[in-house]
């Protein structure tokens, strides 16, 4: 198993550890920027993209103009991202459980009284009906 690139600091690989990011699932490039910049965005590969195989989450960072910064900030974003997925994926499930307790609690005394009155005064409405035939 490869390690994390030896740039990161401790706080970072723990992070990712704890996201389940394992080093050999993540694809990094180094590509030639773009937008302005001139001959250095032009000659230089300082431009890093990282790509989570299988989350298909990716990160790209040409902030700066070392490549050594665009990597640790590459891989600072690729943790946000997927802290963020995994956080959000727990909140839906909080929700769906939370939804499922609302619609199977008991009623209360007093919706039962309400949902019991009302059905009365239906039946009495009905009850006022003429049947066919009838008339």
């Amino acid at each position: 198993m490869p390690p994390f690139p030896e740039i990161l600091d401790e706080a970072l690989r723990q992070r990712l550890i704890s996201l389940g990011v394992r080093p050999e699932d993540v694809e990094e490039r180094f590509v030639r920027g773009t937008g302005p910049g001139g001959q250095k965005i032009n000659k230089t590969s300082s431009t890093v993209w990282l790509r989570h195989g299988p989350t298909g989450v990716e990160a790209r960072c040409q902030d700066g103009r070392s490549q050594v910064w665009n990597r640790v900030q590459a891989w600072s974003d690729l943790a946000a991202k997927l802290g963020q997925r995994k956080n959000a994926a727990a909140a839906a499930l909080q929700h769906e459980r939370q939804l499922h307790k609302r619609r199977t609690r008991q009623k209360s005394y007093g919706q039962k009284v309400k949902m019991i009155e009302s059905k009365k005064h239906r039946a009495k409405i009905k009850g006022t009906r003429q049947k066919p035939g009838e008339w």
